[in-house]
């Protein structure tokens, strides 16, 4: 089970669809009802701990870890995509925030300081299956490069200065609540959120619990927004569904720029 890609999505195999089972984030009761109905089939849930791949959705309480109860119930195991959490939202991942731990994790480019990198890893039974101590090979043309690991060793570094995280967080709080401001001065409907360096919006009065919610918003003022921004030197993703990241990188001075910019692109965005 999946709360994460569409069966008749283009490049899906069907064979690989009709293997998947797919529920609503945030539904618990749905996930429970998949199971009580194919509980015995289910090899893993696999979900994004924080929605990315939708824009920005934070789970519910109690959501996470409803879903670890399920798969500790059926025997099956929970997998987190924390290919744009982990290192961002905490130095242990979504995990390590939100107190659900995962039977696996996925890592990507992050740890790479965004060189092409891949990881993951979970229980130590789990991992013994790997090669070549257990039965299953797992390779990558890029495995062990050692540009990317120089880059990964840099930037694990980085997060561990005092205070790391504790500025991407107020930096990222900074972001979006002057992104708030704006958007009420403009009366624009808009909800947010944020986690650690992670954030991301909707032009919609909300609440936005799940892709269906999200498809709601207004993607034509976004749309015209990303443009406005871009003019203005501003690189949003160009996608509504997309979620946006503070890096370290980023000063106090380049939130206010960025602001000042959002607050006037969004001005621009609304008359037209």
């Amino acid at each position: 089970m999946a709360t994460l890609g569409l069966p008749d999505s283009p490049g899906v195999p069907a064979a690989l669809a009709q293997l998947t089972l797919t529920v609503p984030f945030n539904d618990a009761e749905a996930a429970a009802g998949v199971f009580r109905r194919r509980g015995d089939e289910i090899a893993a849930v696999i979900v994004e701990p924080y929605v990315g791949n939708a824009g920005f959705i934070p789970p519910e309480p109690g959501f996470l870890a409803a879903l670890r109860a399920l798969c500790d119930q059926h025997g099956a195991l929970l997998i987190f995509d924390e290919v744009m959490t982990g290192f961002r939202v905490a130095a242990g991942g979504a995990q390590a925030q939100l107190g659900v731990r995962a039977d696996l994790t996925t890592l990507g480019k992050i740890i790479g300081g965004g060189l092409p990198v891949g990881a993951y890893g979970g229980r130590a039974e789990l991992m013994r299956l790997v090669a070549p101590e257990g039965p299953v090979y797992q390779a990558g043309t890029l495995s062990g490069n050692p540009v990317a690991m120089a880059a990964g060793l840099a930037t694990l570094r980085e997060t561990e200065r005092p205070g790391f995280y504790e500025t991407l967080e107020r930096r990222t709080g900074r972001l979006v609540a002057g992104i708030v401001d704006a958007a009420r001065r403009h009366g624009v409907p808009v909800t947010t959120g944020h986690a650690g360096s992670m954030w991301g919006l909707y032009f919609a009065p909300g609440p936005v619990r799940n892709f269906s919610q999200a498809k709601a918003s207004d993607t034509a003022l976004f749309a015209r927004w990303h443009r406005a921004a871009l003019a203005r030197g501003v690189f949003l993703a160009p996608s509504a569904f997309e979620a946006g990241f503070v890096s370290s990188a980023h000063t106090d001075g380049d939130i206010d720029f960025t602001l000042a910019q959002l607050d006037a692109a969004l001005g621009e965005a609304r008359a037209r």
